[in-house]
């Protein structure tokens, strides 16, 4: 299969604009050139592949940097085929790269899930695996969100190398909550690693949020969800995310764990290129039959997302990156914005190199959606995935 070819027909989603009848040269699994209507395309292209975009609209590849499974694979299984077969069905949803999710568990089994699963790294054949996105197990007892209380620890870096160790080093972010005593080591370990830490599922108060910042917590997860409120007296993480304009966040961009207008009101607040779309999605979605499991426990879908079936709480999400896109544009963003809330932003929070922009040099990582927003075709570096 080529990875030199030229993609004809496609609406080009590029930083600042959508160029319409575009064409990309795609050389040897980069980004030549993205080309105008108007511009006519160069002699050397002309006995390249031709490949026929039909009208499709061309995004930079999507990544997921927080998603616990899809079409029921997930790391919860704990094999590395799973992980593999997670990796091909989310190229299939125009996934090029993604951050599989840990739940928080007790140290000694996120340990062991961590040392069967880091191997699958490196092999996949699909969405490319950054690294993992371990949720937990340094996060507050008051914000365990669907977490099992039982499974949270207190900060604990001897704990954290173990788990490090245990990943082959194959951890790219942690989601922890800055306000826990013992924390500090932990996030010092991390950035010495290039392990972003992030702040989440968290009862810090506005300042302890803030001494996290400094410290180097810039990101926070799932922003609103599992985390102190923004109140006028008492602006709690949330605050302190929203007032702060270098911090930037996650947003599950359902339209249920936000409001569609809070999504909208965000990017008025903080600059777009600090707002990353994830998934959360459950391990379930994408499935067509039942039971539904997740994270060892049985949910229902209801109301647009996994809900636990033995009391109702809101389990997760249901959202694959495609949809969020959609969504995204319907709640106000326009596509380049949404494009980078979906690739170049969190292509830069993982200092991935020339990665998430369709333009020169960078990789060809190309998602092609419908005018429906439905996956047509994903390339990672210049590869059909089929």
């Amino acid at each position: 299969m080529t990875d030199t070819f030229i993609l004809t027909r496609v609406h080009a989603v590029t930083d600042n604009t959508v160029l319409n009848n575009a064409s990309v040269w795609v050389e040897n699994g980069l980004i030549r050139r993205v080309f105008s209507e108007t511009e006519p395309l160069p002699p050397q292209t002309y006995k390249l592949p031709h490949l026929d975009g039909n009208n499709a609209y061309a995004f930079p590849g999507l990544i997921d940097l927080h998603i616990h499974g899809f079409a029921g694979f997930g790391p919860e299984n704990g094999t590395t085929e799973d992980l593999k077969k997670m990796s091909l069905e989310l190229a299939k949803q125009g996934v090029t790269a993604f951050c599989p999710t840990l739940y928080c568990g007790k140290p000694e089994d996120m340990e062991h899930l961590l040392r069967t699963l880091a191997p699958a790294a490196g092999t996949e054949q699909g969405a490319k695996i950054l690294g993992f996105h371990l949720e937990g197990p340094f996060i507050s007892p008051a914000k365990p969100g669907v977490m099992k209380p039982q499974d949270i620890s207190p900060a604990d870096l001897d704990v954290f190398k173990r788990l490090y160790e245990a990943a082959e080093g194959k951890i790219a972010s942690v989601t922890l909550a800055p306000e826990l005593p013992g924390i500090f080591p932990v996030i010092e370990f991390c950035l010495e690693r290039g392990i972003l830490p992030q702040a989440g599922h968290t009862n810090a108060t506005y300042d302890e949020f803030l001494a996290g910042a400094a410290r180097g917590v810039t990101h926070a997860t799932h922003l609103f969800n599992a985390m102190s409120p923004f109140t006028q007296r008492a602006p709690g993480a949330a605050g302190a995310v929203l007032m702060h304009p270098d911090i930037s966040c996650e947003i599950i961009a359902d339209g249920v764990h936000v409001h569609p207008d809070v999504v909208s009101f965000l990017k008025r607040v903080k600059p777009a290129e600090n707002i990353v779309m994830v998934t959360d999605a459950l391990k379930p979605t994408g499935q067509t039959k039942g039971p539904f499991i997740a994270n060892g426990e049985e949910v229902i879908f209801d109301g647009g997302v996994w809900k636990r079936k033995a009391d109702g709480v809101i389990a997760g999400s249901a959202l694959t990156m495609a949809r969020g896109i959609q969504n995204l544009v319907d709640f106000g963003y326009s596509l380049p914005e949404a494009a980078a809330c979906a690739s170049a932003n969190p292509a830069r929070l993982m200092k991935l190199h020339k990665t998430g922009k369709l333009t020169e040099g960078f990789a060809a990582d190309i998602t092609l959606l419908d005018d429906s927003f439905m996956p047509v075709k994903t390339f990672i570096n210049g590869k059909e995935i089929l």
